[in-house]
């Protein structure tokens, strides 16, 4: 019979992770924003569209790594 144990929860690397995800979003938004200037209107506002969610994204990878930060050091939140 397997083992179904879970693996343990392995966090340490959450933040690098976390970040990683802001850098590549924002190189996403900034490639948006260049495809833009070859866009059509309905294009350019699917882009600011999307580049609005991506935004909302990165502030919620902000939170998280605050998160992050303080289950790391033992903080309460």
């Amino acid at each position: 019979m397997p083992d179904n144990k879970p693996k343990p929860d392995d966090r340490s690397d959450n933040v690098e992770k976390l970040q990683k995800m802001i850098h590549d979003t924002i190189e996403n938004m900034e490639e948006a924003e260049d495809a833009m200037a070859f866009s059509n209107e309905q294009d350019q506002a699917t882009i600011k569209a999307k580049n609005e969610r991506r935004r909302d994204s990165i502030d919620s990878f902000r939170e998280e790594i605050k998160d992050e930060y303080r289950a790391q050091h033992g903080e309460d939140q």
